[in-house]
């Protein structure tokens, strides 16, 4: 499984007082160096920014969610098309989840067996099932480069009885999913295990035995607290093979991804950047801020001083605020490309720090400024 010419990863770099390191992966549609961020395209579109405005930010892979795409506009009209790649206009890399997140965020609408998972669509009640076996066609039909196999993800909090079941379903249907692969797609295992560091344990030690082409921490970001989540990073990392991309999944906020870098997480990704910016959140140098705050009416300054993004050299903050306050669509635009290209200087500042073994150095000089009150 682990023997795939298409892709490959290599360590490049080591930091000396952390465990953060440079590598890069090779895929059919792109070579992506890491640490990297992957923004989300939930369905088959990073929102509010072009694939265009993607490759102009430097992003080489992006998110597609096979449970979304699933059930609109359906795995075959995608196939048809000849793949997610082409259905998009997408030339750079994709992985997609594999939908466990949102079929078990369903509550109600969703019932778990071993075989799988039968839900109710969101969009018009519709009955469907999910199994490893399933997920594996839909997602091959999509056509990513990477795909996720198919995980119970347990809600927190959630008893140590619970989240064993979930993590030994989990670990059932990974052989599942490895045993009904399709060829030509690198498939990655998902360890579980909620906050119990025992289950963390042995969820990463079988995940990390299937020799699989890469392995992803999943069930954070769920509700934990941020001790928890830091907590669950530290025990479950340095068990997963130091030789294959480690994959931290919907995490996080620019701290938590320098932080989980220096523990030697490779791979992130999260809706925040999109998501704040759609509703007047920026990220800047100096901290998050709201620009729907009066106080930005006549401010004629960039969002962020020190950014050199299209948005910072063109427009400013009391025009942005504006945008908002009317209503208009470019407002959100603006923002999620802003927003995008901050989350890449940030990544870009990292592997530039990691090539000089200081990232430490780094992390200090990021904090110095970055205010941890957040508008």
């Amino acid at each position: 499984m682990n023997q795939l010419p298409h892709f490959q990863f290599e360590i490049t770099a080591k930091s000396t007082g952390t465990a953060a390191r440079l590598g890069r992966i090779k895929t059919p549609h792109a070579l992506i160096e890491t640490p990297v961020f992957m923004p989300v395209g939930t369905q088959a579109t990073v929102k509010a920014v072009t694939q265009e405005e993607l490759c102009e930010m430097g992003f080489k892979i992006i998110l597609g969610n096979t449970y979304h795409l699933y059930l609109r506009p359906g795995h075959q009209l995608i196939q048809k098309a000849g793949g997610l790649h082409k259905f998009m206009n997408w030339n750079g890399a994709i992985l997609t989840d594999s939908g466990g997140f949102q079929v078990f965020s369903l509550g109600d609408l969703r019932r778990i067996t071993e075989e799988g998972v039968m839900f109710k669509s969101y969009i018009d009640g519709s009955s469907h099932n999910f199994t490893p076996e399933r997920v594996m066609e839909i997602e091959g039909a999509i056509g990513a480069d990477i795909i996720m196999a198919f995980d119970e993800c347990p809600p927190h909090p959630s008893t140590w009885e619970y989240t064993k079941e979930a993590t030994r379903r989990t670990h059932d249907w990974l052989c599942r999913c490895k045993a009904s692969a399709p060829g030509g797609h690198a498939l990655f295992g998902i360890v579980q295990g909620g906050v119990y560091r025992d289950l963390r344990e042995w969820s990463a030690e079988f995940v990390g035995a299937q020799d699989l082409p890469g392995n992803a921490i999943g069930g954070v970001s769920v509700g934990e607290s941020k001790g928890e989540m830091q907590d669950v990073v530290s025990w479950t990392a340095p068990l997963l093979p130091e030789e294959k991309p480690r994959y931290l999944m919907g995490v996080g906020t620019p701290v938590d991804i320098i932080d989980f870098v220096m523990m030697g997480i490779d791979m992130f990704d999260c809706v925040l950047p999109t998501r704040l910016g759609r509703n007047g959140s920026m990220y800047t140098t100096y901290g998050r801020i709201n620009i729907k705050n009066a106080k930005y009416i006549d401010d004629f300054t960039p969002l962020d001083p020190e950014c050199n993004c299209a948005v910072c050299r063109n427009y400013t903050r009391a025009y942005i605020r504006h945008l908002y306050k009317a209503g208009e669509i470019l407002a959100a635009r603006l923002a999620t490309y802003h927003n995008l290209y901050f989350y890449q200087r940030v990544i870009n500042g990292l592997r530039a720090a990691i090539a000089k073994d200081s990232v430490e150095e780094f992390r200090r000089d990021f904090m110095s400024k970055y205010a941890a009150d957040e508008e």
